[in-house]
């Protein structure tokens, strides 16, 4: 999954919208003014940000060592950092960014 894709996916969500509040190198997506990924603009590999239930976040984790780890710069018990280097599938990356999404709806 390429940034333009991941870009498109959250945007073709319900009532999601787009801003940088952390600056032009920061992609935040969030859904009823409530964050729900943080995607670096300029980063190799692409990695991005998503909220998680502290169950399956750590379950995820020990599935996926080198490709999921804990949110960085977040609280590391609800927010994961999901590493897109071609080892987990775009239908992985969507389920985890609409995990994510339909989580800051709750």
């Amino acid at each position: 999954m390429y940034l333009d894709e991941m870009r498109d996916f959250c945007l073709g969500l319900p009532e999601v919208e787009e801003c940088m509040p952390f600056g032009p190198n920061h992609l935040v997506f969030k859904r009823k003014l409530k964050m729900f990924l943080l995607v670096g603009i300029d980063e190799y590999p692409l990695r991005f940000n998503v909220k998680c239930d502290p169950e399956k976040a750590f379950a995820l984790r020990e599935e996926y060592p080198d490709t999921i780890l804990p949110g960085y710069h977040m609280n590391k018990k609800h927010w994961n950092t999901v590493y897109v280097d071609g080892r987990l599938t775009d239908q992985q990356l969507q389920a985890f960014i609409h995990h994510s999404y339909d989580l800051v709806h709750k």
